[in-house]
């Protein structure tokens, strides 16, 4: 699977740009703030629905205009070919198309193109909060099985209306009135079992996810730390995970189990306590957990063996996914920049970003592309 074409309008600081693609490396080189990390990051859009670098679709869009579109060609691997075309509406719904025609909601698309993206913002699924772990993990369930992308909404809605209805009748018992805080406490009982339900089958994935990354994740840091390290992945439960409990109704009964144990605090606080939005994985270097202890160079490493990692995963379900190196290099060492490019350069497409060539190791010479005031040309 590769890209052979992106064609672009409106979309971040080009209000126009085509550039055709090929299997292999294709570098772009250019200054930073020129806009070559907005091209992959439209390549990942496609693939994801969501930016690397954003939370929200407003920034995506040309200053001045009212939206952006983003057309994808891709090469399958089955050689079809599959046109993917999406319009970003901020503020309103977004459209997609394939092949030209629409289909009933973006996240149609999802499937279609599968991408893994290094960035220098990577060093947070280490470093960083819990949201950047749980993120990391929901992303390549969507990959993996692109149903997962209305299992998350479905959580997401069942959330946003749970902590609507805790915040009413934390309210409503604080001001005495007895019976419209009775009436919300019922209501809530539906959506106690909603969250439960959506809940276990999010829980679930995640758990068999980790499952399979395990080995991978050990394998990948020891090859890219040359083996100075047992890098570990624990899921972090917000309710207690006894051995052999894994399937989605045992799951479902202990979330449900552990809300009701919670409702005190829920009420107190006005916020939901339990579920997979509360949830983490430590990651561990030998016998330590890796935040507050691994060095900067072991932090780079594990980000980058959970990125190598999810390629292999991505691979090993069919199909090669597009590999997409963000300005990376300029942040690691010489001999971390040298394994990584050795690591990557026979996917069968990579598309990396650098400010100067020189950045760019020599084991991925390829095509080049160079970047400049709103401009692509190939060099």
């Amino acid at each position: 699977m590769y890209v052979t074409a992106l064609g672009l309008l409106d979309f971040r600081s080009y209000q126009q740009a085509e550039v055709q693609l090929t299997p292999g490396v294709t570098s772009f080189v250019g200054p930073n703030g020129h806009g070559k990390t907005n091209l992959v990051e439209a390549i990942h859009y496609t693939a994801t629905l969501g930016s690397h670098r954003v939370a929200n679709d407003a920034p995506l869009v040309r200053a001045g205009a009212t939206r952006a579109i983003v057309r994808t060609e891709i090469r399958s691997q089955y050689d079809r070919d599959v046109v993917v075309e999406l319009e970003i509406n901020p503020g309103k719904a977004n459209r997609a198309r394939v092949n030209r025609s629409p289909v009933p909601r973006p996240r149609e698309v999802l499937g279609l193109l599968r991408t893994v993206l290094f960035a220098p913002e990577d060093l947070a699924l280490v470093k960083g909060d819990p949201a950047e772990r749980r993120r990391f993990l929901d992303e390549l369930l969507t990959l993996r099985a692109p149903r997962m992308a209305g299992v998350r909404q479905d959580y997401d809605r069942v959330l946003k209306q749970r902590n609507s209805l805790l915040r009413s009748a934390s309210q409503a018992r604080r001001q005495n009135r007895s019976s419209a805080a009775e009436s919300q406490l019922r209501t809530l009982e539906v959506w106690d079992s909603n969250l439960a339900r959506a809940g276990s089958e999010l829980l679930a994935t995640r758990l068999e996810l980790l499952e399979a990354l395990r080995p991978l994740v050990s394998s990948a840091y020891d090859a890219v730390a040359r083996g100075k390290g047992d890098a570990r992945l624990e899921y972090k439960s917000s309710v207690l995970l006894e051995p052999g409990v894994v399937s989605r109704e045992q799951l479902e009964e202990l979330l449900l189990a552990a809300v009701r144990e919670k409702r005190q605090d829920e009420l107190d606080r006005g916020v939901s306590l339990v579920g997979p939005h509360r949830d983490d994985v430590v990651l561990g270097l030998g016998d330590l957990p890796a935040k507050g202890y691994a060095s900067h160079g072991e932090s780079w490493s594990f980000a980058l063996a959970l990125r190598l990692a999810s390629y292999d995963l991505l691979r090993a379900d069919g199909g090669e996914p597009v590999l997409i190196l963000d300005d990376v290099f300029a942040e690691l060492d010489s001999q971390r920049r040298d394994r990584l490019a050795e690591l990557v350069a026979p996917a069968e497409q990579v598309l990396v970003t650098a400010a100067v060539g020189a950045d760019v190791p020599d084991e991925l010479n390829g095509a080049r592309f160079e970047v400049g005031e709103g401009v692509v040309q190939r060099a």
